[in-house]
């Protein structure tokens, strides 16, 4: 997606506003802050906001707008969460409804938003740091999967750990754990390396969200936290509204990478 990695996020926010860019945001914006939105009503907004303190590797929070406000005021002033994002999924009941590309008509008063940290934001750091970020250099979503790791329930809301996998050369995977443990807000350091059985994913080559990318000969399979996690909690916990982006296609804030970026202790 090389056209829109130059791209600043105003730019991009307004191709995607009027229908210009629809696809995965991977690759675009680079140097800028990529985040997974979650909307939820306000009667589950307080279960949703302990979730992500006790889940903080699969969702990292970057931001909590006001009841019916869909602008988020610190990460992008000015922006709107229900025109601003490529596609939506809507899940009523534990079921996906449907994928949107706009929320105006179904927003409520009652909605909240929360926008959380995504790997997307590390991966030119990877790239710079001369690791391969497959997904990227193959046009592609990032794979995603399911796995049997519980998160830590709150209040009404439990379900699954998701993971991103990113194929990496094994003497390079020391670097990919350091780079990207510098962004705790967008996932941090790996949540698994190898072994994809451990954490029960049966198939590589069948991604549960995403695109399957090429694993080259040699190369393991390195998983990080994935903010598609409340998906699998719509699905399992079965609330009655929740709102998301659909994998992959993320909401691009003002807010730069090294904002994120913190140094390794």
């Amino acid at each position: 997606m090389p056209q829109a990695s130059g791209l600043h996020p105003k730019e991009m926010r307004e191709k995607i506003r009027i229908g210009e860019w629809q696809g995965p945001t991977a690759g675009c914006c680079d140097g800028y802050v990529q985040a997974n939105l979650v909307v939820l009503p306000k009667a589950l907004a307080y279960d949703f906001l302990l979730f992500c303190q006790r889940n903080p590797k699969p969702c990292p929070l970057l931001e909590v707008t006001d009841p019916g406000d869909p602008e988020p005021r610190t990460t992008a002033p000015g922006t709107d969460l229900r025109t601003d994002l490529p596609r939506y999924r809507v899940y009523r009941g534990g079921t996906l409804e449907r994928e949107l590309t706009d929320l105006r008509e179904i927003w409520r008063d009652d909605l909240v938003g929360f926008l959380l940290g995504c790997s997307f934001t590390f991966d030119v750091a990877l790239q710079r740091a001369g690791v391969p970020v497959r997904h990227l250099e193959e046009g592609k979503n990032v794979s995603m999967y399911i796995t049997n790791r519980p998160c830590w329930p709150a209040g009404t809301l439990s379900g699954p750990l998701v993971v991103s996998m990113r194929p990496i050369p094994p003497p390079l995977i020391p670097r990919a754990v350091e780079v990207t443990a510098h962004f705790p807000l967008a996932h941090g350091a790996p949540v698994h390396v190898g072994e994809p059985e451990a954490i029960g994913i049966a198939d590589l080559s069948r991604p549960h969200f995403g695109d399957r990318v090429s694993i080259h000969s040699g190369e393991v399979p390195v998983f990080w936290a994935c903010g598609v996690t409340p998906q699998a909690v719509a699905m399992h916990a079965r609330p009655e509204l929740m709102i998301t982006h659909a994998p992959g296609h993320m909401f691009i804030t003002d807010l730069r990478d090294k904002e994120l970026a913190h140094p390794l202790l």
